[in-house]
């Protein structure tokens, strides 16, 4: 099934300790496929990565995979993608990824998702992109991540309107709905050659 627009999603490839988050990013796979969005991701066949890739697949959807060359095998790297990218590096990834990408889902994960979250939504401020950015507060996963960011904002780090660079939602129908209210976004502002 051919995609109509495309998703970029953070999540851990490691599946965490917590069912429900499985679950969450397998019907999260399912409603994007069903959608006929598109999945962007690291490019991994492990973890929650992998879980929503191989949900997208099943389900019929279009799968790229990006990820650095150093991570072809510790990520173990889904060879059953629609198409797998290969990088030189992390930071050609995640700039690959904002460039192929309509928009950005947030799930459980760890460190590199945190990296990849704060980077996408420095980058929206900084505007070089102006595409949709949803944290995915599953299971009350998220909300010490969204506390850190009010936080940041009531110190005065940062500006109050930077609240609106984000959504916060609960639930993979939310994502969805979410994302079928918006159009497709701008390319980012000259692709941050």
């Amino acid at each position: 099934m051919k995609a109509d627009r495309w998703a970029a999603v953070f999540c851990g490839s490691m599946p965490g300790g917590n069912p429900k988050l499985i679950a969450a990013a397998q019907e999260l796979g399912q409603r994007m496929a069903e959608a006929r969005i598109g999945l962007v991701y690291g490019g991994g066949r492990v973890g929650l990565m992998g879980a929503v890739a191989d949900a997208v697949l099943d389900a019929g959807g279009s799968v790229i995979g990006v990820i650095p060359d150093f991570l072809m095998r510790r990520e173990v790297a889904h060879r059953g993608c629609t198409e797998l990218i290969v990088t030189s590096d992390m930071h050609t990834r995640k700039q690959r990824m904002a460039e192929l990408a309509d928009a950005f889902i947030t799930m459980p994960g760890g460190f590199g998702t945190f990296d990849e979250t704060f980077e996408i939504i420095t980058w929206r401020q900084l505007g070089l992109h102006n595409k949709p950015i949803l944290i995915a507060d599953i299971d009350g996963w998220a909300t010490p991540l969204v506390q850190l960011l009010e936080t940041t904002i009531e110190a005065g780090f940062a500006r109050p309107e930077t609240q609106a660079l984000y959504h916060v939602v609960t639930s993979p129908a939310g994502i969805i709905a979410h994302l079928g209210n918006l159009s497709i976004a701008q390319p980012m502002a000259s692709e941050l050659a």
